[in-house]
């Protein structure tokens, strides 16, 4: 029977379905030969395929098109921008640590290239926010530092401040990265704005292939030294032949995505009909967060007594796909060092599920999946349904 009923998707945040534009983009693009540091016309027209994705990319950001550099992911993209040496006009830059907030994704955890006796971690409030009289007193004791913030937390969807970071970073002399995979097509990116010296991206979290990500600087003046050297390839930023397909795809979805960032209104509508939902189920449900500004995608809940893990297992039985976190956590049992920061007890940790909303949600899936979300309940905890009774 449950084989019969449509497919739910509500985990865009750990990858979101291909978009039919990206697909159609990429399928034509592989039909073409040619290397695109070749100079013949074959070389010239991936080379094209390539500055015509940079630029959609690029405006993504507001950023300039040279700012832009194609790599594997986000986390090879987040590995660039996490480095102790920069070339700032072109003569070599030394940051002596690291400062990152305690809620990042796991590839800015393991610190990038800095050494782990030069990273700090800089603790959140319970709502997940970045304590900022602690950040401007770590950058007032030492030399400048290299900052890394993330726009918007890829398990609660919790937006940082990243304009008055941006602004104590600066004051301090320090350099700024913030990892905007979640942001991108689900809030507007502005480098200048927050005053950020690198912006890391990934393309799949919006609609693009995976395997492609970006690092935007936001000047061309000052930028992470390369990770991968060799050749000459992304202005010498980024060595190795590139993936033509995967660029284009990569372009495609951010023109798509641009708009939708920028205007969010019926992602809220839909955030705002799933939480009513829960509430109503569970009047005792916790949505973490929800102090907070928040993406309009991400709902992150937890209820007394369902373990995130048996619910996971339900929820799939019934053809909806959700999480209890990031997708790059999944398989270990390990609490969410999310959650742990944001001072969440282990039992409701271990409670948490996290639906992400993305570019071809409805409110039939939203419906669906509080259609079933009672009979869970009431398998693994009867009496959380009580006072909504």
């Amino acid at each position: 029977m449950n084989a019969k009923r449509p497919h739910v998707y509500l985990d865009h945040n750990a990858g979101a379905p291909m978009r039919p534009v990206v697909k159609d983009r990429m399928i034509e693009v592989m039909s073409d030969v040619g290397n695109a540091s070749s100079v013949h016309s074959d070389g010239r027209r991936a080379r094209a395929r390539i500055e015509a994705a940079r630029e959609a990319v690029a405006g993504l950001c507001g950023a300039r098109t040279r700012a832009v550099t194609f790599v594997s992911g986000g986390t090879e993209a987040n590995m660039t921008a996490l480095t102790p040496q920069w070339q700032d006009q072109g003569a070599p830059f030394y940051l002596d640590r690291l400062l990152r907030s305690a809620v990042e994704h796991p590839s800015v955890v393991a610190g990038g290239r800095f050494p782990a006796m030069s990273q700090e971690v800089l603790p959140v409030g319970r709502d997940g926010i970045v304590l900022l009289e602690e950040l401007e007193q770590r950058l007032s004791e030492n030399e400048p530092a290299l900052v890394s913030v993330m726009a918007a937390n890829n398990e609660t969807g919790v937006i940082q401040p990243l304009e008055e970071i941006g602004r104590l970073v600066k004051a301090a002399g320090g350099f700024f990265h913030v990892d905007a995979v979640q942001a991108a097509g689900r809030m507007p990116i502005d480098l200048e704005a927050w005053q950020a010296d690198v912006v890391t991206l990934s393309a799949h979290k919006f609609g693009g292939p995976q395997g492609m990500g970006a690092v935007v600087v936001r000047s061309t003046a000052r930028v992470p030294s390369a990770l991968l050297t060799g050749g000459g390839q992304e202005n010498w930023r980024r060595a190795g032949t590139e993936n033509v397909a995967g660029i284009a795809g990569f372009g495609a979805a951010a023109e798509e995505a641009r708009g939708e960032g920028e205007d969010n209104a019926a992602m809220k509508a839909l955030q705002d009909s799933l939480e009513a939902g829960l509430r109503a189920i569970c009047p005792d449900v916790t949505i973490f967060g929800a102090d907070a500004p928040r993406l309009a995608n991400t709902t992150c809940f937890a209820v007394e007594g369902v373990a995130a893990e048996t619910a996971l297992i339900a929820f799939d039985l019934e053809r909806i796909s959700l999480s209890s976190g990031s997708a790059c956590s999944s398989g270990k049992v390990s609490v969410s060092h999310v959650l742990s920061a944001m001072g969440v007890d282990e039992a409701a940790a271990r409670c948490a599920l996290r639906v992400s909303l993305g570019w071809n949600s409805t409110q039939a899936d939203v419906a669906r999946f509080l259609e079933v979300w009672p009979s869970i309940v009431d398998r693994l905890n009867p009496k959380a349904r009580s006072r909504a009774a």
